[in-house]
């Protein structure tokens, strides 16, 4: 997968606002639309291309590009039947990923059902920690504490299998990749402040706390 990724994300409440803004703050090209103007300025510098329009219009669609795009979210409110007709313009237009907020479960098997690849129920994802999870698969969890800043579980990359922490990059609290290691999760066995000579094994978790950017550089 290549490192910028071009994103849609259609709806811009506090979720896909969410969404957005994150994945811009990532790196990647976000086009984020919303048929409310009031919601579209809030996002005015903080995203590529922040544009009013109703997204349930496939001509509007098309003519933002949308078809050019990599991945297409669909972040919309309570509005179902708008959900459910983006989704199938996204599908409609080959979109290579498309993920999908559903509101009950008969909605996300509808969205499950017309093709969407992952569907979030609202209740158990916030925005920030799709945005983090969407093109990172080794970030099980993410918990913000500052804007750019959180808490993540890592799982360890193959490229550190064998390896020990100093090894790996890690030899102290704030070395070359600009994190700090809480703890190292190994099976049932969480061990805090792990020794720099702790050697990695395949399907170990490490708890990190550091800025987003030096997160990610773990994981590229």
């Amino acid at each position: 997968m290549k490192t910028k990724q071009q994103v849609v994300v259609v709806g811009l409440g506090r979720f896909g606002g969410n969404v957005a803004r994150t994945l811009y703050q990532l790196g990647h090209d976000v086009l984020a639309i919303d048929i409310d103007e009031e919601r579209v300025q809030t996002l005015m510098g903080e995203v590529t291309y922040p544009v009013a329009g109703d997204a349930t219009q496939e001509a509007v669609l098309r003519e933002l590009g949308v078809h050019n795009f990599d991945i297409g979210i669909v972040g919309i409110g309570a509005n179902v039947e708008a959900s459910i007709m983006v989704s199938v313009l996204f599908q409609t237009m080959n979109l290579p990923y498309v993920v999908a907020r559903a509101h009950s479960e008969l909605h996300g098997n509808t969205l499950r059902r017309l093709g969407c690849h992952r569907v979030i129920h609202a209740e158990e994802e916030t925005g920030t920690r799709l945005a983090h999870s969407l093109f990172n698969p080794d970030v099980e969890e993410y918990m913000e504490l500052a804007s750019a800043f959180g808490v993540s579980r890592l799982r360890v990359p193959d490229r550190f299998t064998n390896m020990t922490l100093t090894e790996a990059g890690f030899a102290s609290a704030r070395d070359k990749y600009g994190i700090a290691i809480i703890a190292l999760k190994r099976g049932d066995e969480i061990t805090l402040s792990p020794d720099s000579d702790e050697r990695l094994r395949a399907g170990d978790v490490l708890v990190v706390a550091g800025r987003d950017e030096y997160v990610s550089r773990i994981i590229s």
